[in-house]
């Protein structure tokens, strides 16, 4: 007997924040003075958000039917941004950390809601100079919400390791491909979320951190995925922000394709197995300290296994909905991502070859334009 439920649309949401970047020092430059943020509301509307650090934009999709028509405007959503961030004499660049900035020289944005989270956590929100790809699947009933998100916990550490692009910090070199997950796990409220039985459960554990005054509303809850509190969306927030759109995209297909693969299990009483939180803990903390070069432990075997395997039997799972989806294309950009390494991989490359963090920089910003922005002598040639 399958479920009553009807099934979810499956739309998606996208955001990704970005930095704004001074072109001659390569160090993250306010762009608050440069009234791009006010401008980008007149060109993009509610598309465009400040962020709690006044180097951090983020741009935000409108509700997208599928991965095609997130593509097309997350395209253009960075073309506009990186226009307007030129005109204003900054680069924009896609990456979970800045390589050289110092978050103790960075201005908080003067907005009431990031004064108070500053004045509850400090120095904790204050070095929170992170930057983040999340996304949205639209899941409109909330009991179904919740047990995909319960399924779902599982993969979070292996979308983690094919974002990874984080590896600088204070101008070091961290070890880690995933530093913004370390600096992001301050927060309270963070990580793999436990298992929850209903949404009936859900919420009164949320209605007792508001009783308690630890939160005023559940957009204080952070974990890496949670049902959104004001859209009917499950959220994906494990991801560091990746630097070529084709990855964000890739990413994007395969969160969706896990949540309309979960589901069919789910409408078919076939459930995923659910494992303890502290088990998918262990695999997260591999995906950030190693990425695509480490091994996760494949659970109901009781082994490791590299991680590039079980992210192409990751990739099997969900084959099944992909044509459905009518995101195969897209999808299939894990593979060259799985070829070329994560942006973590890249950026530690050339750091190896030249020794210099500017250049990391340098090529974040260019990687950031890449299939964005025509090249302007390509472009004036073709003019």
């Amino acid at each position: 007997m399958g479920c009553a439920v009807s099934k979810p649309a499956f739309t998606i949401g996208i955001e990704e924040e970005f930095q704004t970047v001074d072109p001659v020092s390569r160090d993250l430059r306010s762009h608050i003075h440069a009234e791009i943020i006010a401008k980008g509301k007149i060109l993009l509307q509610e598309q465009v958000k400040a962020e709690m650090h006044q180097s951090v934009i983020e741009l935000g999709t409108t509700v997208c039917n599928n991965i095609k028509e997130a593509k097309a405007e997350v395209t253009k959503l960075r073309r506009d941004m990186i226009g307007l961030a030129e005109e204003n004499g900054l680069q924009l660049a896609a990456a979970a950390t800045h390589p050289l900035a110092d978050w103790r020289t960075q201005e908080i944005y003067p907005d009431d809601r990031y004064k108070v989270i500053v004045e509850d956590m400090q120095l904790v929100a204050r070095a929170n100079l992170i930057f983040g790809l999340h996304v949205h699947i639209g899941v409109e009933d909330r009991d179904t919400a919740i047990h995909l998100m319960n399924a779902a916990r599982y993969f979070l550490p292996h979308i983690l390791a094919l974002s990874t692009n984080s590896p600088f910090w204070l101008g070091m070199n961290t070890g880690l491909k995933s530093y913004r997950c370390k600096v992001f796990d301050k927060f309270p409220r963070t990580n793999i979320p436990d298992y929850f039985p209903s949404w009936g459960e859900y919420e009164r554990f949320i209605s007792l951190l508001i009783k308690t005054n630890c939160i005023d509303n559940a957009k204080k809850i952070w974990w890496d995925i949670r049902p959104h509190p004001f859209f009917n969306t499950l959220e994906f927030r494990v991801c560091d922000l990746p630097m070529r759109v084709e990855e964000t995209i890739a990413i994007a297909a395969l969160i969706q394709a896990t949540i309309a693969k979960l589901y069919k299990l789910h409408a078919a009483n076939q459930g995923f197995r659910l494992y303890r939180r502290a088990l998918i803990m262990e695999n997260k903390w591999r995906a950030a300290r190693y990425g695509l070069d480490g091994k996760m432990i494949d659970f109901g075997k009781q082994s490791e296994v590299p991680v590039r395997d079980l992210i192409r039997e990751y990739l099997d799972f969900v084959d099944d909905v992909v044509d459905d989806l009518e995101s195969r294309e897209e999808l299939g950009y894990i593979h060259t991502m799985l070829e070329r390494g994560s942006g973590a991989d890249r950026q530690l490359g050339v750091f190896q070859e030249t020794g210099d963090l500017k250049k990391v920089i340098d090529y974040i910003i260019q990687e950031t334009k890449a299939g964005v922005v025509q090249d302007a002598a390509v472009a004036k040639k073709a003019g």
